[in-house]
């Protein structure tokens, strides 16, 4: 029998069978059913900014080649990245420091190949958006899982890191994160940061839902430390997912290293997208009118969702989730989550994707679909409790 890699038992990302099974009950309604509500994928219903697409469609048309780029990107991009570092948080990131990736999912392997090698151990908090573990797992790194609760907004704390014994070689944090809407504020993240600095402990700072928040400021890791790592995304607060461009903040002394990886590994990000995401810097003003949009349904759902039952929701102060406590009505939320698609039609995510220990106890609300299907969601569940 051949050998199969140890990469290909990384476990699954639970939510994209959350979105198979939503998709096969949608395939099977009858004309006229009511059809799914989806609530179970980060995916805004918005599509790209319309000055995005624009420039894609002039870019198809163009007689100009679309071809390959530089491993981190077409200079006018980078250069818009680093104008919008400047221009939200005050802050001049060089531009060699920039790299374009394909999505922050192309973003992360590259940060963790080149920050850090197989046997390493990297701490986060739990819950955490699952390919963190998934594709440390695969590279051969060692997790250190931090259970994290509501006291501190399901957020890592320097008490917490300061009794690792010995400390990670790394710590991946995200504001806001990713399932419970929570985040670090200034003050945490420079606290965090300084840690960090103090015990030679590399930061990687998940910023791709930066845009998306609501009552709370936001901070860039790139502020308060010189050795971060900065992963974004334009599929957030720029509505881009399927274009798959993210983009690196990086430190000097991993600038040439992921270059090189990002050469091996993808050659580039997609030209075209690369077009799109560059003038996607010009469509504040549409962008603003996605995040009023998800405020709304934010405020609807931390209002009515408690009298429909789920009553434990997480602070949401960002990015478009809710993280639910269900131990009153369940322990094993994927049992729940695939009643709740069978008997109503909407479709969520069960915990366990996020938090492994404690997960069958709670279940993500994802609110970034159209408002409508929030408001009726709301009402399926009112009926079916």
């Amino acid at each position: 029998m051949l050998k199969i890699g140890r990469g290909a038992n990384a476990p699954p990302f639970i939510v994209m069978d959350v979105i198979a099974a939503a998709n096969a009950r949608q395939n099977s309604l009858a004309p006229g059913d009511p059809h799914v509500l989806r609530m179970e994928v980060g995916q805004p219903g918005t599509g790209a900014p319309a000055g995005a697409v624009a420039a894609a469609v002039a870019a198809l048309r163009s007689s100009d080649a679309l071809g390959y780029t530089e491993a981190f990107g077409r200079r006018s991009l980078r250069e818009r990245v680093v104008a919008h570092y400047r221009d939200w948080y005050g802050l001049a990131v060089p531009l060699d420091g920039v790299a374009v990736t394909v999505g922050a999912s192309g973003g992360f392997p590259l940060a963790f190949l080149a920050a850090f090698d197989p046997g390493d151990r990297i701490a986060l908090t739990s819950p955490f958006y699952p390919p963190y573990v998934n594709i440390l797992t695969a590279l051969g790194m060692q997790p250190v899982i931090l259970e994290a609760g509501p006291e501190t907004r399901f957020q890592p704390s320097v008490a917490m890191l300061r009794r690792l014994d010995p400390p990670p070689d790394g710590l991946i944090v995200a504001s806001p994160c990713n399932p419970a809407g929570t985040m670090l504020h200034p003050d945490e993240l420079a606290a965090i940061a300084a840690w960090c600095d103090d015990a030679g402990v590399r930061l990687i700072s998940d910023e791709i839902y930066h845009g998306l928040n609501y009552d709370s400021s936001i901070a860039t890791a790139a502020s308060v430390s010189a050795s971060a790592v900065v992963v974004n995304s334009f599929s957030k607060y720029f509505s881009m997912t399927g274009w798959r461009i993210g983009w690196l903040i990086l430190p000097d002394d991993l600038v040439r290293p992921v270059e090189r990886l990002a050469q091996n590994l993808f050659i580039s990000a997609p030209h075209i997208s690369q077009v799109a995401a560059e003038a996607a810097f010009d469509c504040h003003a549409e962008l603003a009118e996605n995040v009023a949009r998800y405020r709304r349904s934010r405020d609807h759902l931390l209002r009515t969702l408690p009298e429909a039952g789920f009553d434990r929701l997480s602070p949401a102060e960002g990015a478009f989730y809710l993280f639910a406590d269900i131990t009153q009505r369940s322990k094993d939320s994927v049992a729940f989550c695939s009643r709740m698609l069978a008997e109503v039609g909407v479709a969520v995510t069960p915990g366990v994707d996020f938090d492994h220990a404690r997960g069958n106890r709670f279940l993500r609300f994802s609110y970034c679909g159209p408002e409508a299907d929030m408001r009726e969601a709301v009402a399926r569940l009112s009926a079916w409790r």
